[in-house]
């Protein structure tokens, strides 16, 4: 699924000074891994977020998802592998305000120039896996709690079947039992539906509901659990 190696960023901040983001990270994440990407503020995490979520580029190695090598690729195509094959989840939800629970939902279909028919249905399909009840779908996200407006948001980011969903610290605005609702939405979609999920955090008790934690620190990888998360047998990728 994933391959990251040697990756590193580096940045000139005027004269000869030099700030290495990532200096040297590699790891591998296979399909269907639930994996927390662990660090304080200034470790690298949202550079290394940026480039697995093809946002960014690395200043040298090689980034691969799912067979496709995309640490060299242009603005557009990058853009492409976006809209193909990964579902973000922001913390600021990103959600048009004024528009119904499930237009919200359809719009990246909408750009996909998929049938409306076929939108509908893939859309509720997606607000059902992330465990919002029906009753919800034609409510307007502004009449919705902080916890259902996280589940449509996962919901958008399923609904055109990405290899990856990407979540940037997605309880950062939410009150501790509304994050654990949020939280148990992706350890859901990762145990029952297979989805291979990266989340990104700086707290612990955030990334603890992950199978894998990678911790990194000054642009390096501090630590990985990963050999203890691969004798854990995960779950069939699903269509869902």
């Amino acid at each position: 699924m994933i391959e990251v190696n040697d990756i590193r960023k580096t940045y000139h901040t005027g004269g000869d000074t030099v700030t290495h983001a990532l200096d040297g990270v590699s790891f591998t994440i296979k399909d269907g891994e639930f994996v927390a990407i662990m660090g304080p503020s200034g470790s690298g995490k949202s550079t290394l977020m940026h480039i697995l979520g093809c946002l960014d580029t690395p200043t040298s190695g090689t980034y691969v998802l799912d067979g496709e090598d995309a640490s060299t690729l242009s603005g557009d195509r990058l853009a492409d592998i976006r809209r193909r094959k990964i579902g973000f989840v922001f913390q600021s939800f990103n959600l048009l305000p004024r528009t119904t629970v499930l237009r919200n939902v359809m719009l990246p279909l909408t750009y996909a120039n998929i049938p409306m028919e076929e939108r509908e249905a893939r859309a509720k399909a997606s607000l059902a896996a992330a465990g919002l009840d029906e009753s919800r779908f034609e409510h307007k996200s502004n009449q919705l709690s902080g916890g259902q407006i996280q589940r449509v948001a996962i919901a958008r980011a399923l609904v055109n079947d990405p290899a990856l969903i990407l979540a940037d610290e997605p309880t950062g605005n939410l009150d501790t039992r509304t994050s654990e609702i949020v939280l148990a939405t992706f350890e859901k979609l990762n145990r029952e539906h297979g989805r291979t999920i990266i989340l990104i955090t700086h707290e612990q008790e955030v990334a603890e509901h992950a199978r894998r934690i990678i911790r990194i620190r000054d642009g390096k990888i501090q630590s990985d659990s990963g050999d203890h998360a691969r004798r854990i047998p995960n779950p069939e990728p699903s269509t869902v």
